[in-house]
């Protein structure tokens, strides 16, 4: 599906001082280039069309349609204080209280607070939520949260009824191009700023989508890892490209792996068994029958994601199966409760009604992404990140279940209002740690006009490219999970070096896809080895404590075939229930000055990453 706006498509102009510029099929001019189609884009191009200036949006996705990507897949709810009783701040509290101690307060106030008036304006376009018998919304409770308050869409497809929602919306609106089966490829950086994107069509054609402001909303790298719950199409690509352009990044070292996803022979993607099953009291236990998550944590089943998926890990590590017991809790209410997940267990031949699940850990959500601040604006001027791609502070070191999809709603609007109304952000201090160069990074400073080649001939075969791509995601699974140590970091990072340095700079989509995830696979072991610690969803075996001297969020930039490192300032509390503080309104600036820390990191100077 592809709708198409009034643009121009004119040669490029002349070369100005970044040099010569490859040629390109077209020049497209636009006010606003969405790149991705997930709740967090579609929240920004309604917001951005709805403004009366009448901005010109154009939304460009790879998939077929708008349905693609992770959102549609979500099967647990949307987290909202809403309920009877229930309040933002024992929302915020509860975000808080997982996320590792580097969650950022003033983002987390901002989500808990701006929450329920997203969500009933989401209900006002037509999401349809499940009610309870009295007519009222019905909430469900997940891991870690102290009430009630997850909405839900036909038990286990919100997602899917929050993407129909957003995409009818966005279909109705006439000011917003619809580009699909469009890969975007690198962002355009000129005179400091970012001034659009390349994309290849699916006939091969390549695109400048010029614009002055590009917004990042291409989810996460699930499909980094051998095990995930993400499709096909989430290789990361606007971290990628962020990372290509200079971008700062931030927590890119903290993967959530998701507990429970179904241990079926050769699914790719994994299905994910949602946590709500839990929420109604299904329970974990090991092949004789037997529970071990109240030896674990108090909490048991509801525990943190990150405790309950290393303690199913620990036990398949040591060859053990894990299974997920619903029989007493759910039964015969299975197909009824939980019709996606119902389905799923059958295609795969078992029944939940009757017997256990296997089940197993699946990297499923990424905390860290391009640093933005609370308004969605990246380092560069002319970039900006929602969702998944980018990374607020909302989450920390570790998510509470069902905060993503509401934080795709709420900061896609606040990045939506920030550009009609021309807010501005003050940049925040980033502490230089180190420099040190990248392994295989020859050429990775593509940040201009370019890839618009059409020569494929470079191209691995699609078997060789195939078989790279199941090797990078063995490196990531074995070297950079859910348990990572000195050795197996540096191992992966050789890894994902020498494949990087293999393959050719331009070619197909899928070439593409499998450069943005070694690259993003370097960056990720890169942090996880400065981080010498374990704190929320990462985990050292060399070093299994939480070192105060660690709460801090760590800060990589990608310039000049180096990478730099930073951390950011310490976080401050909440300024009362529910509050922000100033904290929330910054965003790191390149080139920024301040104190070296040591963040416990000790000297690091001419290490490779």
């Amino acid at each position: 599906m592809t709708r198409r706006a009034p643009s121009v498509g004119h040669p490029i102009p002349p070369a100005g001082p970044i040099g010569a510029l490859p040629p390109v099929d077209a020049v497209r001019d636009v006010d606003v280039v969405v790149v991705g189609s997930g709740v967090a884009g579609l929240s920004v191009a309604l917001g951005l069309a709805s403004d009366v200036h009448g901005r010109r949006v154009v939304i460009l996705t790879k998939t077929e349609g708008l349905s693609g990507g992770s959102t549609a897949l979500a099967q647990g709810g949307i987290a909202v204080a809403l309920g009877s009783g229930d309040t933002p701040a024992e929302h915020a509290a509860d975000t808080l209280a997982v996320s590792g101690g580097i969650g950022d307060p003033g983002v987390v106030g901002i989500l808990t607070r701006e929450g329920p008036a997203r969500v009933r304006r989401l209900i006002e376009l037509g999401a349809r939520f499940d009610r309870d018998a009295g007519g009222g919304l019905h909430f469900g409770r997940e891991a870690a949260h102290g009430r009630s308050r997850i909405l839900h869409a036909d038990g286990d497809a919100t997602g899917a009824e929050i993407v129909r929602a957003l995409v009818d919306a966005v279909l109705a609106h006439p000011r917003i191009e619809i580009r699909t089966t469009t890969f975007a490829r690198d962002l355009v950086r000129e005179g400091g700023r970012i001034t659009g994107v390349i994309a290849g069509t699916d006939d091969g054609r390549a695109e400048w989508w010029r614009a002055p402001e590009v917004v990042l909303a291409t989810g996460g790298i699930g499909r980094l890892y051998r095990r995930t719950t993400n499709p096909a199409e989430v290789t990361g690509d606007g971290l990628a490209m962020a990372a290509r352009a200079g971008a700062q990044l931030v927590d890119v070292e903290f993967m959530q792996f998701h507990p429970t996803a179904l241990a079926a022979a050769a699914a790719d993607p994994m299905p994910l068994l949602t946590e709500a099953l839990r929420g109604e009291g299904a329970v974990l236990v090991d092949g004789a029958g037997r529970r071990f998550m109240p030896a674990v944590h108090p909490d048991a089943e509801l525990a943190p994601r990150d405790v309950v998926a290393r303690a199913i890990h620990a036990r398949r590590q040591a060859g053990e199966d894990v299974y997920l017991d619903a029989r007493a809790a759910i039964g015969e209410r299975f197909p009824d409760r939980f019709p996606t997940v119902f389905a799923l267990a059958h295609s795969h031949g078992l029944d939940p009604r009757i017997e256990p699940l296997p089940v197993s850990p699946a990297a499923h959500y990424h905390m860290g992404g391009i640093l933005v601040d609370a308004d969605g604006r990246a380092s560069i001027p002319g970039l900006w990140a929602c969702g998944e791609t980018a990374s607020t502070g909302a989450h920390g070191a570790n998510r509470l279940a069902s905060n993503s999809l509401l934080e795709g709603l709420v900061f896609g609007a606040r990045l939506a209002e920030a550009i009609v109304r021309g807010r501005g952000g003050r940049p925040a201090r980033v502490e230089p740690l180190d420099s040190m160069p990248m392994l295989g990074s020859h050429g990775l400073q593509a940040s201009r006009p370019s890839g618009a080649t059409h020569d494929f001939s470079a191209d691995p075969s699609s078997g060789e490219l195939a078989a790279t791509l199941v090797a990078l995601r063995d490196a990531a699974w074995e070297g950079v999970g859910l348990e990572r140590d000195a050795r197996s970091l540096r191992a992966a990072k050789e890894r994902f070096a020498g494949i990087l340095a293999g393959l050719p700079d331009d070619g197909s989509r899928a070439l593409h896809e499998v450069r943005n995830l070694a690259l993003i696979g370097q960056l990720v072991a890169a942090a996880a080895e400065i981080r010498d610690e374990s704190r929320g969803a990462h985990a050292r075996s060399d070093y299994p404590h939480t070192r105060p001297e660690w709460n801090r969020r760590l800060v990589l930039e990608l310039r000049n075939d180096r990478l730099h490192v930073g951390v950011l300032p310490r976080l401050r509390p909440l300024d009362g229930p529910g509050g922000a503080d100033d904290s929330a309104g910054t965003v790191g600036s390149t080139g920024s000055t301040g104190s070296t820390g040591s963040a416990g990191t000790g000297s690091r100077t001419g290490a490779t990453c």
